[in-house]
């Protein structure tokens, strides 16, 4: 294999790491919030961390997850869970620094699903769709356990559309034999929309009211309702009678 390719396959794999980490520590940061104990720190760092992959491994069936037998995998999302039990993370630079490991973490996580997606035999659709569980399923599972709606749902910075965006990138461009450029573009991309929607508050539409428009007459209206039509027909006991 090439000497590039394999620097930018360990890149991958640091940064996909390094998200792991974010997220776990992330997850320890809700738990804090909920006042949880370590139990409910290292819980939430996992499943934050970990449970878009695992996720996306079982529904693949090809295995064990690959969270479950890497080992450095569960050793950064416990480093994460006791990281955030001993430190508040309440400083702008602690914050902003998680931020831009997050950003980072979700076109790579968004990358990894879809190749594995597409490496398993699976058309395009459902390619995207794994490449946006891993990136998203681990921030709904910690959202769930702690009873909230989760924050991808809606009410928040773009974050599942990065992935989705990230995801399509990947698909495309593997397709076309270039899987590590795939890689690098959905991991720049996604980071990059993910940090302007922060920047500019853009959001999804929460819904859409389509109305209706309104008759512009009085005679239109009872017709639509039938007015005029049971105005018409006599009434039984109103019948012509025969002469």
């Amino acid at each position: 294999m090439d000497a590039a390719v394999v620097t930018l396959n360990d890149a991958i794999r640091f940064v996909d790491l390094a998200g792991v980490l974010a997220n776990a520590i992330l997850g320890g940061i809700a738990a804090r919030a909920a006042r949880l104990d370590l139990v409910g720190f290292v819980i939430l760092a996992i499943l934050s961390g970990l449970g878009g992959g695992m996720i996306r491994d079982t529904l693949l069936q090809q295995g064990a997850p690959v969270a479950l037998t890497d080992p450095y995998y569960l050793g950064v999302a416990i480093l994460g869970a006791i990281i955030a039990f001993f430190i508040p993370f309440k400083g702008r630079a602690s914050h902003l620094v998680l931020l831009l490991l997050d950003v980072l973490a979700v076109g790579c996580w968004a990358a990894v699903g879809a190749q594995k997606g597409l490496a398993a035999g699976l058309g395009w659709l459902p390619a995207v769709l794994l490449g946006m569980v891993t990136a998203v399923g681990g921030g709904m599972v910690r959202d769930v356990l702690l009873m909230k709606v989760p924050t991808v749902f809606g009410g928040n910075t773009l974050y599942a559309t990065s992935a989705f965006v990230a995801s399509i990138e990947t698909v495309i461009l593997t397709e076309l034999g270039y899987p590590e450029v795939g890689s690098v573009v959905a991991i720049l991309s996604a980071a990059a929309l993910s940090l302007l929607a922060r920047r500019f508050g853009w959001i999804l539409p929460s819904e859409v009211n389509i109305r209706l428009p309104k008759p512009r007459s009085g005679w239109r209206a009872r017709w639509w309702s039938g007015h005029r039509r049971s105005a018409a027909i006599p009434a039984p006991d109103e019948a012509p009678k025969d002469s």
